[in-house]
Protein backbone atom coordinates (compact mmCIF):
# COMPACT_ATOMS: atom_id res chain seq x y z
CA UNK A 1 0.00 0.00 0.00
CA UNK A 2 1.48 3.13 -1.17
CA UNK A 3 1.27 6.25 1.82
CA UNK A 4 -1.66 8.10 -0.75
CA UNK A 5 -4.05 4.59 -0.42
CA UNK A 6 -3.26 4.11 2.68
CA UNK A 7 -4.10 7.60 4.30
CA UNK A 8 -7.30 7.93 2.20
CA UNK A 9 -8.41 4.35 3.59
CA UNK A 10 -8.05 5.21 7.43
CA UNK A 11 -9.45 8.58 6.59
CA UNK A 12 -12.34 7.13 5.01
CA UNK A 13 -12.92 4.50 7.75
CA UNK A 14 -13.33 6.87 10.42
CA UNK A 15 -15.55 9.19 8.03
CA UNK A 16 -18.07 6.08 8.28
CA UNK A 17 -17.78 6.09 11.83
CA UNK A 18 -18.29 10.18 11.57
CA UNK A 19 -21.37 9.33 9.71
CA UNK A 20 -22.74 7.20 12.77
CA UNK A 21 -21.03 9.68 15.04
CA UNK A 22 -23.38 12.81 13.27
CA UNK A 23 -26.15 10.87 14.15
CA UNK A 24 -25.65 9.94 17.87
CA UNK A 25 -23.52 13.62 18.58
CA UNK A 26 -26.27 15.68 17.03
CA UNK A 27 -29.42 13.66 16.40
CA UNK A 28 -29.86 10.64 18.63
CA UNK A 29 -31.56 12.54 21.70
CA UNK A 30 -33.66 14.51 19.61
CA UNK A 31 -35.19 11.76 17.27
CA UNK A 32 -35.69 9.96 20.59
CA UNK A 33 -37.31 12.65 22.75
CA UNK A 34 -39.82 12.63 19.28
CA UNK A 35 -41.09 9.79 20.74
CA UNK A 36 -41.38 10.78 24.09
CA UNK A 37 -38.15 9.36 25.82
CA UNK A 38 -36.81 10.90 28.89
CA UNK A 39 -33.13 11.74 28.94
CA UNK A 40 -32.40 8.74 30.95
CA UNK A 41 -33.69 6.51 28.83
CA UNK A 42 -31.60 7.93 26.09
CA UNK A 43 -28.93 8.09 28.14
CA UNK A 44 -29.56 3.75 28.85
CA UNK A 45 -29.59 3.36 24.98
CA UNK A 46 -26.52 5.08 24.63
CA UNK A 47 -24.52 3.29 27.60
CA UNK A 48 -26.34 -0.03 25.34
CA UNK A 49 -24.81 0.91 22.66
CA UNK A 50 -21.22 1.55 23.59
CA UNK A 51 -20.44 -2.05 25.26
CA UNK A 52 -19.02 -3.23 22.18
CA UNK A 53 -16.80 -0.64 21.91
CA UNK A 54 -15.92 -2.63 25.18
CA UNK A 55 -16.03 -5.80 23.92
CA UNK A 56 -14.10 -4.80 21.16
CA UNK A 57 -10.95 -6.44 23.13
CA UNK A 58 -12.00 -9.54 22.05
CA UNK A 59 -12.37 -8.79 18.94
CA UNK A 60 -8.57 -6.78 18.57
CA UNK A 61 -7.25 -10.34 19.94
CA UNK A 62 -9.81 -12.34 17.09
CA UNK A 63 -7.96 -10.06 14.49
CA UNK A 64 -4.24 -10.05 16.11
CA UNK A 65 -4.85 -14.07 15.82
CA UNK A 66 -6.98 -15.04 13.47
CA UNK A 67 -5.54 -14.74 9.37
CA UNK A 68 -9.44 -14.94 8.28
CA UNK A 69 -9.37 -17.60 5.11
CA UNK A 70 -6.14 -16.36 3.93
CA UNK A 71 -7.45 -12.95 3.27
CA UNK A 72 -5.73 -11.36 6.17
CA UNK A 73 -5.65 -10.51 9.79
CA UNK A 74 -7.34 -6.68 9.56
CA UNK A 75 -9.33 -6.11 5.86
CA UNK A 76 -11.89 -9.24 5.99
CA UNK A 77 -12.69 -7.74 9.19
CA UNK A 78 -12.92 -4.43 8.52
CA UNK A 79 -15.33 -5.44 5.17
CA UNK A 80 -17.58 -7.53 7.74
CA UNK A 81 -18.06 -4.74 10.45
CA UNK A 82 -19.27 -2.11 7.90
CA UNK A 83 -21.83 -4.30 6.17
CA UNK A 84 -22.97 -4.90 9.85
CA UNK A 85 -23.00 -1.00 10.34
CA UNK A 86 -24.92 -0.90 6.73
CA UNK A 87 -27.29 -3.39 7.36
CA UNK A 88 -28.16 -2.25 10.85
CA UNK A 89 -28.66 1.29 9.94
CA UNK A 90 -31.74 -0.06 6.90
CA UNK A 91 -33.66 -1.52 9.57
CA UNK A 92 -33.58 1.19 11.78
CA UNK A 93 -36.33 3.05 10.67
CA UNK A 94 -38.80 0.09 10.81
CA UNK A 95 -38.27 0.19 15.04
CA UNK A 96 -40.63 2.50 17.13
CA UNK A 97 -38.11 3.84 19.74
CA UNK A 98 -40.96 3.90 22.66
CA UNK A 99 -42.71 1.12 21.40
CA UNK A 100 -39.83 -1.52 20.86
CA UNK A 101 -37.65 0.14 23.12
CA UNK A 102 -35.45 -3.22 23.63
CA UNK A 103 -35.57 -4.30 20.12
CA UNK A 104 -34.38 -0.35 19.66
CA UNK A 105 -31.43 -0.80 22.10
CA UNK A 106 -30.58 -4.10 20.80
CA UNK A 107 -30.10 -3.22 17.10
CA UNK A 108 -27.85 -0.33 18.42
CA UNK A 109 -25.79 -2.61 20.15
CA UNK A 110 -25.77 -4.32 17.03
CA UNK A 111 -24.58 -1.55 14.82
CA UNK A 112 -22.39 -0.43 16.82
CA UNK A 113 -20.51 -3.86 17.30
CA UNK A 114 -20.20 -3.68 13.31
CA UNK A 115 -18.16 -0.59 13.83
CA UNK A 116 -16.36 -1.81 16.68
CA UNK A 117 -15.05 -4.66 14.56
CA UNK A 118 -13.94 -2.54 11.08
CA UNK A 119 -12.42 0.63 14.02
CA UNK A 120 -10.70 -2.09 16.09
CA UNK A 121 -9.49 -3.85 12.79
CA UNK A 122 -8.41 -0.20 11.28
CA UNK A 123 -6.44 0.67 14.26
CA UNK A 124 -4.79 -2.80 14.16
CA UNK A 125 -3.73 -1.93 10.44
CA UNK A 126 -2.56 1.35 11.42
CA UNK A 127 -0.49 0.38 14.01
CA UNK A 128 0.87 -2.52 11.54
CA UNK A 129 1.16 -0.18 8.93
CA UNK A 130 2.31 3.33 10.14
CA UNK A 131 6.11 4.06 11.32
CA UNK A 132 6.45 5.70 14.44
CA UNK A 133 7.56 9.55 13.33
CA UNK A 134 3.76 9.36 11.44
CA UNK A 135 1.78 7.98 14.14
CA UNK A 136 0.36 11.82 15.24
CA UNK A 137 -0.02 12.22 11.87
CA UNK A 138 -2.39 9.46 10.70
CA UNK A 139 -4.13 9.96 13.73
CA UNK A 140 -4.78 13.00 12.99
CA UNK A 141 -5.98 12.07 9.69
CA UNK A 142 -8.18 9.65 11.29
CA UNK A 143 -9.95 11.83 13.70
CA UNK A 144 -9.96 14.12 10.89
CA UNK A 145 -11.49 12.15 8.64
CA UNK A 146 -14.27 11.11 11.20
CA UNK A 147 -14.95 14.83 11.81
CA UNK A 148 -15.28 15.35 8.28
CA UNK A 149 -17.96 13.01 8.14
CA UNK A 150 -19.79 14.57 11.27
CA UNK A 151 -19.25 17.72 9.42
CA UNK A 152 -20.65 16.93 6.18
CA UNK A 153 -22.91 14.13 7.38
CA UNK A 154 -24.51 16.66 9.97
CA UNK A 155 -25.66 19.11 7.24
CA UNK A 156 -27.00 16.29 5.19
CA UNK A 157 -28.94 14.81 7.85
CA UNK A 158 -30.59 18.03 8.89
CA UNK A 159 -31.59 18.97 5.04
CA UNK A 160 -32.69 15.20 4.47
CA UNK A 161 -34.63 14.90 7.25
CA UNK A 162 -36.13 18.38 7.13
CA UNK A 163 -36.87 17.76 3.43
CA UNK A 164 -37.88 14.06 3.14
CA UNK A 165 -38.02 11.86 6.41
CA UNK A 166 -36.08 9.66 9.22
CA UNK A 167 -36.31 6.32 6.72
CA UNK A 168 -34.41 8.37 4.24
CA UNK A 169 -31.61 9.97 7.11
CA UNK A 170 -30.85 6.19 7.83
CA UNK A 171 -30.73 4.48 4.42
CA UNK A 172 -28.41 7.29 3.27
CA UNK A 173 -26.06 6.77 5.96
CA UNK A 174 -26.33 3.03 5.65
CA UNK A 175 -25.15 3.89 2.24
CA UNK A 176 -22.15 5.87 2.92
CA UNK A 177 -21.00 3.54 5.54
CA UNK A 178 -19.70 1.70 2.67
CA UNK A 179 -17.75 4.11 0.87
CA UNK A 180 -14.21 2.86 2.01
CA UNK A 181 -15.46 -0.79 1.04
CA UNK A 182 -13.03 -0.10 -2.72
CA UNK A 183 -10.08 1.03 -0.81
CA UNK A 184 -10.25 -1.81 1.24
CA UNK A 185 -11.13 -4.42 -1.43
CA UNK A 186 -7.85 -3.48 -2.85
CA UNK A 187 -5.59 -2.63 -0.01
CA UNK A 188 -2.77 -4.79 0.30
CA UNK A 189 -2.37 -6.66 3.87
CA UNK A 190 1.50 -7.95 4.07
CA UNK A 191 1.47 -10.92 6.33
CA UNK A 192 3.25 -10.11 9.63
CA UNK A 193 6.68 -10.61 10.43
CA UNK A 194 7.74 -12.94 13.38
CA UNK A 195 8.10 -10.30 15.96
CA UNK A 196 5.12 -8.79 15.77
CA UNK A 197 3.17 -12.15 15.46
CA UNK A 198 0.52 -12.71 18.36
CA UNK A 199 2.23 -13.46 21.73
CA UNK A 200 0.30 -13.63 24.98
CA UNK A 201 3.65 -12.54 26.72
CA UNK A 202 2.86 -9.40 25.65
CA UNK A 203 -0.21 -8.60 27.50
CA UNK A 204 2.62 -8.14 30.71
CA UNK A 205 2.37 -4.66 29.55
CA UNK A 206 -0.70 -4.10 31.39
CA UNK A 207 1.13 -4.54 34.45
CA UNK A 208 3.28 -1.43 34.17
CA UNK A 209 1.52 1.53 36.01
CA UNK A 210 2.29 4.05 32.94
CA UNK A 211 0.39 2.23 30.80
CA UNK A 212 -2.82 1.77 33.73
CA UNK A 213 -2.44 5.23 34.27
CA UNK A 214 -3.01 5.70 30.48
CA UNK A 215 -6.09 3.73 30.68
CA UNK A 216 -7.43 5.42 33.41
CA UNK A 217 -6.63 9.42 31.66
CA UNK A 218 -8.32 7.21 28.80
CA UNK A 219 -11.47 6.82 30.43
CA UNK A 220 -11.72 10.19 32.22
CA UNK A 221 -11.08 12.29 28.96
CA UNK A 222 -13.85 10.44 27.28
CA UNK A 223 -16.58 10.37 30.14
CA UNK A 224 -16.62 14.39 30.27
CA UNK A 225 -15.38 15.01 26.17
CA UNK A 226 -18.54 12.63 25.15
CA UNK A 227 -20.85 13.49 28.62
CA UNK A 228 -20.38 17.20 27.57
CA UNK A 229 -21.07 16.53 23.81
CA UNK A 230 -24.23 14.67 24.12
CA UNK A 231 -25.92 17.37 25.70
CA UNK A 232 -24.98 20.32 23.98
CA UNK A 233 -28.00 20.30 21.39
CA UNK A 234 -30.32 19.34 23.55
CA UNK A 235 -29.27 21.94 26.24
CA UNK A 236 -29.51 24.72 22.88
CA UNK A 237 -33.01 23.23 21.87
CA UNK A 238 -34.32 23.41 25.32
CA UNK A 239 -32.98 27.43 25.51
CA UNK A 240 -32.96 28.63 22.15
CA UNK A 241 -35.44 26.30 20.31
CA UNK A 242 -33.72 25.92 17.88
CA UNK A 243 -35.27 23.48 14.51
CA UNK A 244 -33.53 20.35 13.42
CA UNK A 245 -31.85 22.06 10.63
CA UNK A 246 -30.01 24.14 12.80
CA UNK A 247 -28.65 21.34 15.14
CA UNK A 248 -27.45 19.87 12.05
CA UNK A 249 -25.44 23.17 11.17
CA UNK A 250 -23.65 23.44 14.91
CA UNK A 251 -22.40 20.22 14.35
CA UNK A 252 -21.02 21.23 11.56
CA UNK A 253 -19.43 23.65 13.34
CA UNK A 254 -18.55 21.06 15.50
CA UNK A 255 -16.98 18.86 13.11
CA UNK A 256 -15.00 21.63 11.66
CA UNK A 257 -13.17 22.52 15.15
CA UNK A 258 -12.78 18.62 15.63
CA UNK A 259 -10.87 18.90 12.28
CA UNK A 260 -8.81 21.54 13.27
CA UNK A 261 -8.12 19.71 16.46
CA UNK A 262 -6.77 16.48 15.13
CA UNK A 263 -4.85 18.25 12.52
CA UNK A 264 -3.11 20.43 15.41
CA UNK A 265 -2.95 17.73 17.97
CA UNK A 266 -1.39 15.34 15.41
CA UNK A 267 1.51 18.04 14.95
CA UNK A 268 1.59 19.28 18.09
CA UNK A 269 2.69 15.40 18.94
CA UNK A 270 5.04 14.68 16.45
CA UNK A 271 6.79 18.10 16.87
CA UNK A 272 6.53 19.11 20.15
CA UNK A 273 6.31 16.13 22.48
CA UNK A 274 3.71 14.37 23.80
CA UNK A 275 3.71 16.05 27.37
CA UNK A 276 3.54 19.13 26.32
CA UNK A 277 0.32 18.14 23.59
CA UNK A 278 -1.10 16.21 26.80
CA UNK A 279 -1.18 19.29 29.24
CA UNK A 280 -2.66 22.04 26.37
CA UNK A 281 -5.40 19.05 25.79
CA UNK A 282 -6.88 18.77 29.11
CA UNK A 283 -6.44 22.30 29.42
CA UNK A 284 -8.52 23.23 26.34
CA UNK A 285 -11.27 20.84 27.54
CA UNK A 286 -11.69 22.19 30.93
CA UNK A 287 -12.12 25.56 29.25
CA UNK A 288 -14.61 25.05 26.71
CA UNK A 289 -16.61 23.12 28.88
CA UNK A 290 -17.20 25.97 31.25
CA UNK A 291 -17.67 28.21 28.45
CA UNK A 292 -20.63 26.18 27.49
CA UNK A 293 -22.34 26.94 30.50
CA UNK A 294 -22.37 30.44 29.91
CA UNK A 295 -23.80 30.26 26.97
CA UNK A 296 -26.68 32.75 26.79
CA UNK A 297 -27.50 33.44 22.94
CA UNK A 298 -27.42 31.83 19.93
CA UNK A 299 -24.28 34.46 18.59
CA UNK A 300 -22.06 33.10 21.54
CA UNK A 301 -23.03 29.65 20.88
CA UNK A 302 -21.99 28.95 17.37
CA UNK A 303 -18.61 30.24 18.62
CA UNK A 304 -18.32 27.93 21.79
CA UNK A 305 -19.78 24.82 19.92
CA UNK A 306 -16.54 25.53 17.70
CA UNK A 307 -14.26 26.11 20.69
CA UNK A 308 -15.75 22.47 22.20
CA UNK A 309 -15.26 20.58 18.54
CA UNK A 310 -11.67 21.81 18.53
CA UNK A 311 -10.88 20.30 22.21
CA UNK A 312 -12.38 17.22 21.80
CA UNK A 313 -10.43 16.25 18.61
CA UNK A 314 -7.03 18.36 19.99
CA UNK A 315 -7.92 15.66 22.98
CA UNK A 316 -9.03 12.64 21.27
CA UNK A 317 -5.87 12.68 18.53
CA UNK A 318 -3.21 13.66 21.66
CA UNK A 319 -4.83 10.19 23.45
CA UNK A 320 -4.94 8.06 20.43
CA UNK A 321 -1.44 8.74 19.39
CA UNK A 322 -0.02 8.18 23.06
CA UNK A 323 -2.16 4.74 22.68
CA UNK A 324 -0.24 4.09 19.63
CA UNK A 325 3.20 4.93 20.71
CA UNK A 326 2.38 2.37 23.79
CA UNK A 327 0.67 -0.19 22.17
CA UNK A 328 3.24 -3.37 21.44
CA UNK A 329 2.98 -4.64 17.93
CA UNK A 330 2.93 -8.12 18.24
CA UNK A 331 -0.49 -7.83 20.13
CA UNK A 332 -1.21 -3.86 18.51
CA UNK A 333 -5.10 -4.42 17.67
CA UNK A 334 -5.31 -5.89 21.06
CA UNK A 335 -3.73 -3.50 23.32
CA UNK A 336 -4.78 -0.34 21.32
CA UNK A 337 -8.60 -1.89 21.47
CA UNK A 338 -7.93 -2.44 25.36
CA UNK A 339 -7.07 1.13 25.41
CA UNK A 340 -9.75 2.80 23.54
CA UNK A 341 -12.62 0.08 25.55
CA UNK A 342 -10.98 1.52 28.58
CA UNK A 343 -12.34 4.79 27.01
CA UNK A 344 -15.16 4.04 26.00
CA UNK A 345 -16.26 2.57 29.43
CA UNK A 346 -15.84 6.14 30.58
CA UNK A 347 -18.19 7.31 27.32
CA UNK A 348 -20.96 4.72 27.95
CA UNK A 349 -20.31 6.34 31.97
CA UNK A 350 -20.48 9.66 30.73
CA UNK A 351 -23.58 9.35 28.45
CA UNK A 352 -25.10 7.95 31.35
CA UNK A 353 -24.01 10.54 33.62
CA UNK A 354 -24.74 13.24 31.73
CA UNK A 355 -28.40 12.70 31.17
CA UNK A 356 -29.02 11.96 35.05
CA UNK A 357 -27.65 15.07 35.84
CA UNK A 358 -29.28 16.98 32.99
CA UNK A 359 -32.50 15.45 34.52
CA UNK A 360 -31.65 16.33 37.98
CA UNK A 361 -29.89 19.32 37.58
CA UNK A 362 -29.98 21.20 34.75
CA UNK A 363 -28.09 21.24 31.65
CA UNK A 364 -25.54 24.35 33.27
CA UNK A 365 -24.58 22.82 36.16
CA UNK A 366 -23.82 19.51 34.23
CA UNK A 367 -21.66 21.64 31.84
CA UNK A 368 -20.02 22.71 35.08
CA UNK A 369 -19.25 19.67 36.90
CA UNK A 370 -18.24 17.36 33.78
CA UNK A 371 -15.71 20.39 32.96
CA UNK A 372 -14.10 20.47 36.72
CA UNK A 373 -13.50 16.60 36.27
CA UNK A 374 -10.57 17.39 34.13
CA UNK A 375 -8.62 17.99 36.87
CA UNK A 376 -8.88 14.60 37.58
CA UNK A 377 -6.44 14.15 35.22
CA UNK A 378 -3.44 15.85 36.79
CA UNK A 379 -2.21 13.38 39.74
CA UNK A 380 -2.07 10.58 36.32
CA UNK A 381 0.16 12.94 34.69
CA UNK A 382 3.34 12.15 36.55
CA UNK A 383 2.62 8.28 36.28
CA UNK A 384 2.42 7.94 32.84
CA UNK A 385 5.48 10.14 31.72
CA UNK A 386 7.37 8.61 34.40
CA UNK A 387 11.07 7.50 34.05
CA UNK A 388 11.48 4.89 36.05
CA UNK A 389 11.05 0.82 35.83
CA UNK A 390 9.42 -0.23 32.46
CA UNK A 391 8.25 3.10 31.83
CA UNK A 392 11.12 3.95 29.85
CA UNK A 393 10.55 1.63 27.03
CA UNK A 394 7.10 3.26 26.94
CA UNK A 395 7.84 7.15 26.60
CA UNK A 396 11.04 8.27 25.44
CA UNK A 397 12.51 11.20 27.52
CA UNK A 398 13.20 13.27 24.48
CA UNK A 399 9.21 12.81 23.47
CA UNK A 400 7.75 13.84 26.88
Amino acid sequence: MNKLHRYSMFALLYFAQGAILSYFTAFNAIYLQSYQLTMSQIGLIGVIAMIPMVLKIFLGMLSDRVNLLGFGNRRPYIFIGLLIQATCLVLVPGINPHDQYSSFMLTAFLLMTGMALYDTCTDGLALDTTPQNEQGTIQGFMVGGRAIGVVVISSLIGLIQNTTSWTITFWSLAGLSLVPLPLVIFAQERPRPSEKRFDWKAFGAFKARPIIALGLLGALYSLVSNGINQIVNPFLKSEFQIPIIIAGFLSTVWGVGVVAGGLTGGQLVDKLGRQRALHSAIFLCLGAGLALSMTFNMTFAWVLVFVFGLAYGFYETVYFALSMYASDPRIAASMFSILMAVANIGTGIGLGLSGSMVDGLGYRPTFILLALANFLAFPLLPVIFSRSGKSKTIFQPNQE
